[in-house]
């Protein structure tokens, strides 16, 4: 019986492995197409993440959204209304993402606005999507759930407010922004346990933490704990749990080394971090590793892709808790040959060192 390639990951990220390291795409990386069913008949499986297993609403807060053209660019305002004010964000809606013109917080008087939306904040279980849309999709998928943004990390990539106000406010009105977080942290608990009692077998939580904005000092004191906190609970209902850390580590690698945390999500190594594989499995060896193939090397020739596939194997000393993926966009020119390429890389990986596999 050949494993399947949702098993492959699913072992991997028990920190095992199965006759070759996996390699996964996010499923809005890549078009469906006769490529992409090409690679999944070689065993790549898609990351979806669009099923959550908890449903957010505001009983107080009214929300409307615009959407409206600007020459031939979509933009999105959404309003929110409280009782005790109003604040708005600006999108513009691009491919599998979205650009952040305007985010919620302004001005001081933006604060009483944002806390009430934020303590209005209600949760309930959604688990029946989930399980239809992991039936429908079958072994070629994996689901993953999401807890939301770390507390603090919410204050600086979410919709509340930009990283250059949050370093102000952290500076000059610190007690105002602590606040926020709060409110956050005591909804982020409301949602553990929900998702530790649902369908969902891997959970990310958070994520893109900029090591020189934050600083060792303040992801010990303001994150570290809640990773933990959340581990617990979630270990508690066989769940496992990560991180999507896609920049440079070495400066919170060994705080990270500290968590709870089951595996290390899109992980960059070099040449586009200041981590190879070989730097991050001796600060992390007991996390599994789950890569972001690094994205300058699309543009390179398929050999040299390949040949990188499987040095980073090698690099990882053994194919056990060890995943190949791709979290970032590709040139659109490049993206069936180089996964194309990956996928030579760790099949030919697999077949020279029988003895790693077996």
């Amino acid at each position: 019986m050949s494993i399947t390639p949702r098993q492959r990951v699913q072992s991997a990220l028990r920190g095992g492995h199965a006759e070759k390291v996996p390699f996964t795409i996010y499923e809005c990386m890549i078009p469906q197409c006769t490529a992409e069913r090409e690679m999944r008949n070689r065993g790549l499986c898609i990351v979806n993440r669009r099923f959550p297993v908890v449903a957010t609403h505001w009983p107080n807060v009214k929300i409307t959204r615009q959407t409206y053209w600007r020459d031939d660019r979509q933009f999105v305002r959404t309003v929110y209304e409280t009782p005790v004010g109003s604040v708005s964000t600006l999108t513009e809606p691009a491919g599998f993402t979205s650009w952040r013109h305007e985010k919620m917080f302004k001005r001081p008087e933006d604060y009483k606005s944002i806390l009430f939306l934020l303590e209005d904040e209600r949760y309930e279980p959604n688990y029946g999507p989930f399980l239809e849309a992991q039936e429908a999709l079958g072994e070629d998928v994996i689901l993953r759930a999401a807890i939301g943004l770390e507390p603090l990390q919410a204050l600086i990539s979410g919709d509340i407010m930009s990283m250059e106000d949050f370093c102000i406010e952290w500076m000059d009105r610190r007690d105002e922004l602590l606040k926020l977080y709060e409110a956050i942290v005591a909804n982020r608990r409301r949602v553990y346990r929900l998702i530790a009692d649902s369908p969902a077998e891997c959970v990310n939580y958070g994520g893109n933490v900029v090591a020189e904005v934050i600083g060792p000092e303040v992801f010990r004191e303001y994150y570290v704990p809640h990773y933990n906190e959340a581990a617990e609970v979630l270990h508690a209902g066989g769940k496992l749990i990560g991180c999507h850390f896609d920049g440079n580590c070495r400066l919170l690698a060994e705080a990270i080394a500290s968590t709870d945390l089951d595996y290390i999500e899109a992980f960059t190594p070099a040449p586009d971090s200041d981590m190879t594989v070989a730097d991050a499995r001796r600060a992390w060896p007991d996390k599994v590793l789950w890569l972001n193939f690094p994205s300058s090397l699309h543009l390179r020739p398929d050999a040299v892709v390949a040949e990188a596939a499987a040095e980073l194997i090698d690099q990882a000393g053994t194919p056990d808790g060890f995943i190949i993926g791709i979290t970032e966009d590709m040139p659109p020119h490049r993206w069936r040959d180089s996964c194309r390429a990956i996928m030579d890389g760790i099949e030919r990986h697999a077949r020279a060192n029988p003895h790693l596999y077996g």
